[in-house]
């Protein structure tokens, strides 16, 4: 007698919504952690509002997203952490040069080396950026490896789940740097207080959790770094290159 798992119906239709390339258009340009409009998304994606409208409505029903609207707007955002994670880890599976493909000018060109560099993943630091502050945290003692995180840096193209572990796990000693930063760390909810997170450019994990939000909303809010444009990517400036070589020794040569 065969048993039918009744989880099997779940994952299929999840498998599906992700199945179609106008909507993992969408999902990945909403790792940027902000709401976006039915047009907005339209012209990213390069199809008809209307269009686009079907496909939004599939990705709310489906749990993905959540909508908001103001007035006649409708925005709608990633429902959550666990979503995002979901993206990201996917995308670091695709083949490098499936998930970076050539760019066929020199502005794609700028704009890819721009996300390569720093980048925000949903809410907290990505690219070269985040990898570099990760390293210099673990480097001091101030964030412990645990589980698979260890797995997935000498496996990058395949990031393993952490079992009971994140990945990743602040110490004393990083709990107080944190605080000493001026950081907070209100822990509320399942989310974990530090998460590995597998970086789709640089194959490796980087800091992600409460942890890796509050550190990004305190990089954006103090200057440290800078949006460019409407995009994910970010830019470290001359005083967050000063307050990361102090705070970390990490040299800004690195991140150029």
């Amino acid at each position: 007698m065969t048993v039918k798992d009744p989880r099997a119906a779940g994952l299929a239709a999840l498998a599906g919504l992700l199945a179609d390339r106008t909507r993992a258009a969408c999902l990945l340009a909403l790792l940027d952690g902000r709401a976006w409009t039915n047009g907005e998304l339209a012209r990213h994606a390069g199809v008809a509002a209307s269009t686009l409208s079907e496909h939004l409505g599939k990705l709310v029903a489906g749990g993905l997203l959540t909508e908001e609207r103001q007035g006649r707007h409708r925005y709608v955002r990633l429902a959550d952490a666990r979503v995002a994670q979901l993206v990201e880890e996917l995308t670091a599976r695709v083949a490098p040069e499936a998930a970076a493909p050539r760019p066929r000018t020199l502005r794609e060109a700028s704009a890819g080396s721009a996300l390569a560099r720093g980048r925000t993943c949903y809410d907290h630091l990505a690219g070269r950026l985040g990898i570099a502050i990760t390293d210099a945290l673990t480097e001091r003692g101030l964030l412990s490896v645990t589980g698979g995180a260890a797995d997935a840096a000498a496996a990058p193209p395949w990031p393993v789940t952490e079992g009971r572990g994140t990945g990743f796990a602040l110490t004393e000693a990083g709990l107080k740097w944190f605080g000493d930063a001026g950081i907070g760390l209100a822990h509320a909810g399942r989310r974990p207080l530090a998460r590995a997170c597998l970086d789709w450019t640089e194959r490796r994990p980087h800091l992600a959790g409460v942890a890796g939000a509050e550190l990004c909303r305190h990089a954006l809010d103090t200057g440290w770094c800078v949006r460019i444009g409407s995009g994910r990517a970010v830019r470290l400036t001359t005083t967050g290159e000063r307050t990361l070589s102090a705070l970390l020794g990490i040299n800004p040569d690195t991140l150029h």
